[in-house]
């Protein structure tokens, strides 16, 4: 498929159309990861597992006393009961 490189600013771009992009899987809005592999641009879908991160991000407030329930009183009863 053919394309022309446009001015978009002070950048330039190419637009892909969205038969291309649904083949690969990517929508308007999507990220995507840019690379230059032997003299072509590379454009891969970027996957971001969901709750990535949120481990980690939970033992940081965790070690800084953040992890404090804001509404304990809203609990329910058999709270006390449950086994994880």
């Amino acid at each position: 498929m053919l394309s022309v490189v446009k001015k978009f600013g002070s950048s330039a771009g190419v637009i892909i159309p969205k038969p291309l992009l649904a083949e690969f899987g990517v929508e308007a809005g999507d990220s995507v990861e840019l690379k230059v592999e032997a003299g072509r641009i590379v454009i891969e879908r970027v996957i971001n597992p969901r709750r990535q991160g949120w481990a980690e991000d939970a033992k940081k407030l965790a070690a800084a006393g953040n992890d404090i329930p804001e509404w304990p009183e809203f609990g329910n009863e058999d709270d006390a009961a449950l086994t994880w």
